[in-house]
């Protein structure tokens, strides 16, 4: 008989609200879980136990929380230190966080500091039979192959955002069991002054379940200006190719590919891309493709599924009214 195990997903706040993937981080929590095996949360911030309610709805069975006033942005040794106390009150045989820019950030620090290794950009997960540790996918060479690997436990992960499924809310379910966490001490080399946001938009970018992008068919600033409306009408957040960026028609805030953003949206629509090998490895992962083009040999209808041969400021302002209409 295997001795349970715990294992921890550390959930990121933003702007007042929990990011989706710190769901996904527990769903894959709990997809590691054996049975038996007990799946706990916790938040690191300022005011982070306002939502340990919603983390316990989706199934954690104990939320710790490190509550602190000065740890209300992300600052690498003060969440250091925090996460370093949480493993110590936890035991965890595994930590799970998104994979953000924090959680990209603080995973490695985390693992060295545990002594431990690490699996990162992971959108799969498998439990281990029979007590052994479980398996992770994560996607090599800009998508062209998957690997699968396990790592000894303990270990930290960290899980692309739309890959791995959250847990459905449970209704009527009963408050957080918090466990409030002091942190110890970190000696602070750096300090935090000001924070100056720049953002695709009001949905982020790496979270958005549509995604609009636009490349240099857009030939403009301007010509941005269809494609936003165009997410506005889906719910969804706009992208944009490293040539568009390049050309200054957008911030590289909104660069999609091999240098960019790697999103995973369940729709993705291009609107003015090539298609080039560097922007494919950022969105080839996406659930449905849409290319809208003036070339018909352009690359990116061999990985859409849908394509339009046309001029998308004509195209683009057509779908707009009609999903209006609908």
């Amino acid at each position: 008989m295997t001795t349970p195990k715990t294992w921890l997903a550390i959930a990121e706040a933003r702007d007042g609200a929990l990011r989706q993937v710190s769901f996904e981080a527990l769903g894959a929590a709990r997809a590691a879980a054996a049975d038996g095996d007990v799946v706990v949360a916790a938040l690191i911030g300022s005011g982070a136990a306002a939502h340990a309610d919603a983390l316990a709805a989706r199934g954690a069975a104990r939320v710790y929380v490190v509550d602190r006033p000065e740890l209300a942005v992300y600052r690498p040794e003060a969440y250091l230190a925090a996460a370093r106390k949480l493993v110590q009150a936890v035991q965890p045989a595994g930590v799970f966080l998104g994979h953000t820019a924090a959680g990209r950030d603080l995973a490695p620090l985390l693992a060295a500091a545990m002594q431990c290794g690490a699996v990162t950009d992971v959108t799969a997960v498998e439990p281990g039979a029979g007590g052994a540790p479980p398996t992770f996918a994560r996607p090599l060479y800009a998508g062209k192959a998957v690997e699968r690997r396990t790592a000894a436990e303990p270990f930290v992960v960290t899980v692309r955002p739309n890959n791995v499924r959250a847990p459905d809310p449970i209704d009527g379910a009963a408050p957080a069991d918090v466990v409030a966490i002091e942190p110890e001490g970190a000696s602070l080399r750096a300090i935090l002054k000001d924070v100056v946001k720049k953002t695709s938009g009001k949905i982020d970018l790496s979270e958005a379940k549509v995604v609009v992008s636009g490349g240099r068919g857009v030939k403009s600033a301007e010509g941005f200006a269809p494609l936003a409306a165009l997410a506005d009408a889906l719910g969804g957040a706009v992208g944009a190719s490293r040539g568009a960026c390049d050309a200054g028609y957008c911030d590289y805030a909104l660069q999609i590919g091999q240098t960019g953003k790697v999103v995973t949206p369940e729709l993705y629509i291009a609107c003015g891309i090539s298609g080039a090998i560097q922007h494919l490895a950022g969105m080839n992962g996406s659930r449905v493709i849409v290319a809208i083009n003036k070339d018909p040999e352009a690359p990116i209808f061999k990985v859409a599924d849908y394509g339009i041969v046309g001029d998308l400021f004509e195209i683009v302002p057509l779908l707009t009214e009609e999903l209006k209409r609908a």
